[in-house]
C-alpha cells in the first residue's frame, strides 16, 4: 500500500550532531506526522495494527510522530522517515495468524501417566532399606 503526499506533513529544524558550521544553518532534521486515526487510506484493523505498533511515537490524538535526523541532506532524512512509516505499514498489513490449540490424545495421556508412574517407583526404592527381622 503507498500513502498518499498530502496525508504527510512535514517539520524541517536544525539537527545536531556532527555536520560542521552547515549543522548550524541548514534546517536538515525532519519530523513527520501521519493522521493514523483519521486516515482515509487505512482499513480498521489496519489502522488498529498501525497504531499498536506505533508505540510510543503515537500521540494521544492518534497522529504518528516520526522523527529523521540519520543523514546530513534534508531529502534523505525526509526520504528515511517515509520509508520507515512505509515498513511499519507493510508490517501493519500482515494479519497475524492465530494458533490454533490441539488437545492430547487419550494414548499420550496413558503414556505421560506410565512413566509418571514408573519414575515414582525409581523415586520411592531411593530411601534408605527396611529391615525385615
Amino acid at each position: 500500500m503507498i500513502l498518499p503526499e498530502d496525508e504527510l506533513e512535514f517539520r524541517f529544524y536544525r539537527a545536531g550532531g556532527p555536520g560542521g558550521q552547515n549543522v548550524n544553518k541548514v534546517a536538515t532534521a525532519v519530523q513527520m506526522r501521519f493522521d493514523a486515526r483519521n486516515s482515509p487510506s487505512l482499513t480498521e484493523p489496519v489502522r488498529a495494527r498501525l497504531m499498536k505498533l506505533a508505540g510510543s511515537r503515537l500521540t494521544l490524538d492518534g497522529v504518528i510522530v516520526i522523527t529523521a535526523v540519520r543523514y546530513r541532506t534534508q531529502e534523505r532524512n525526509r526520504a528515511d522517515a517515509v520509508a520507515r512509516l512505509q515498513e511499519m505499514i507493510d508490517k501493519a498489513l500482515i494479519a497475524p495468524t492465530y494458533r490454533v490449540p490441539t488437545r492430547p490424545t487419550k494414548a499420550s495421556k496413558e503414556r505421560r501417566l506410565v512413566a509418571k508412574s514408573k519414575r515414582g517407583d525409581i523415586k520411592s526404592g531411593r530411601g534408605k532399606p527396611t529391615s525385615f527381622d
